[in-house]
């Protein structure tokens, strides 16, 4: 397991092939695209990863509904990486379920979607 600045992990699991992205605290759009980047700096990603479950049950977000439009270019602008991969959002406080749910209308390269529960999303990445 890896620690970013002291809100974010990551972790993979080799025996389903999924990179779990755990977040913890408040949570910006600026901690979003740094610890991708430090993931991509690092090799954090193995050639093996068969999708992404970001789980944000331990968070908050601190992101304003007109920001969500950044989080779906980040992902169309690295498309090398998650190009054709499905991205799962876990969060279980229904006032940060709509960030994830206006990112998933922008989805264009990718596939993304919100879930309430890790076993969810596990199922849909494996589907």
């Amino acid at each position: 397991m890896n620690l970013i600045k002291h809100n974010i992990k990551f972790k993979f699991d080799s025996s389903l092939g999924i990179l779990f992205k755990y977040h913890y605290g408040l949570i910006t759009i600026e901690d979003i695209k740094s610890s991708w980047l430090y993931a991509f700096e690092n090799n954090i990603i193995p050639k093996e990863n068969k999708g992404f479950i970001l789980d944000f049950r331990n968070s908050k977000f601190n992101i304003k509904l007109s920001e969500h439009a950044e989080i779906a270019d980040f992902y169309k602008n690295n498309l090398d990486v998650f190009g054709n991969f499905k991205i799962a959002i876990i969060t279980d406080k229904p006032k940060d379920i709509v960030v994830p749910i206006l990112v998933q209308y922008l989805d264009d390269g990718y596939t993304s979607c919100p879930f309430s529960t890790p076993e969810a999303a596990i199922n849909w990445i494996l589907s």
